[in-house]
């Protein structure tokens, strides 16, 4: 009999711990299987959260069980009804240390990695700004330095801070690219910031995350991350190769629609600013005009 409870339990302490690894069924997991520094950071916040968080759920899992089944009613069961108790001071300091001292490690942790992420790298004499577009249903991506832009993918170079710069013309999407960091909103009339970057060559899978319509499952796109020389090869074959985006072009693109990925060899000057502002941007042209936000690198 003692085997076979024993046994209950190792088997309710085994599917507590399978819980945790449930989140990665169907799909790979991508967030922990980070490229860049941003994305390295956010997998161990990730791993410390589910560690400390195990300290508590798994005890508590089992303990439930444990208390269920030997504690359960039972026929001819004679045992006299005693609901009194007493304080047990151990006890109380158990379960009220280890929680706060649980929240105290995730909050220090947590609040130095955050600010620490939404500030620009420290290797940032040379980086990349790409404009990024949410729209029905679909992602445009603007290059101001090099002129061209893109349609539901973009290319990066490796090695190399990249700052996007989101905004949306249609209801407010999120930008994630999970390999490589995390996700940052898209939103009428503003302008938000995301520095992400790359440690190796490869193709990252990105998509809209937060639900936009009918067409929400088809919010992906593909960041392509190539070699320095590869990714100026790259600029220059769509500068010779592929059509301008026009304003025609452009309001075909505004439209909610599904569409495959496109490239083009201009990118109309002002065209995101003008984005920004159609939506209640007087508050961001205000900080534009201040300096206060950057949508040209001006190192290209």
């Amino acid at each position: 009999m003692k085997h076979t409870r024993m046994s209950t339990y190792a088997w309710i302490a085994a599917l507590s711990g399978t819980t945790l690894l449930l989140p990665g069924c169907g799909e790979q997991v991508l967030v922990f299987n980070p490229v860049g520094p941003v994305g390295m950071i956010e997998k161990q916040m990730i791993i410390l959260s589910i560690i400390m968080i195990s300290i508590v759920v798994i005890p508590v899992i089992v303990l439930l069980a444990m208390i269920i089944t030997r504690y359960r009613d039972k026929p001819n069961n004679t045992s006299p009804y005693r609901p009194e108790w007493s304080e047990n001071r151990t006890l109380e300091i158990i379960w009220w240390a280890v929680p706060i001292a649980i929240v105290g490690v995730l909050g220090t942790f947590t609040v130095q990695r955050t600010f620490a992420l939404v500030r620009p790298p420290g290797n940032t004499d040379n980086p990349l700004t790409i404009q990024v577009t949410s729209m029905d249903w679909k992602w445009l991506f603007q290059y101001p330095d090099q002129k061209i832009a893109t349609v539901n993918y973009c290319e990066i170079p490796s090695n190399r801070p990249i700052q996007f710069v989101l905004t949306s013309n249609a209801p407010m999407n999120s930008f994630w690219v999970p390999q490589l960091g995390g996700q940052e909103y898209t939103m009428p009339g503003m302008a938000m910031k995301l520095w992400l970057e790359a440690n190796r060559p490869g193709v990252y899978y990105g998509s809209g995350a937060n639900f936009s319509g009918e067409g929400f499952a088809h919010m992906h796109f593909n960041v392509v991350a190539r070699p320095q020389g590869e990714f100026d090869q790259w600029v220059q074959n769509v500068k010779a190769s592929a059509p301008p985006l026009t304003d025609r072009q452009y309001a075909t693109l505004a439209q909610r629609t599904i569409v495959q990925p496109m490239t083009f060899s201009t990118n109309q000057p002002g065209l995101f600013e003008k984005i920004v502002y159609q939506d209640g941007g007087m508050y961001m042209r205000r900080d534009l005009m201040k300096g206060k936000i950057h949508t040209h690198s001006g190192t290209d």
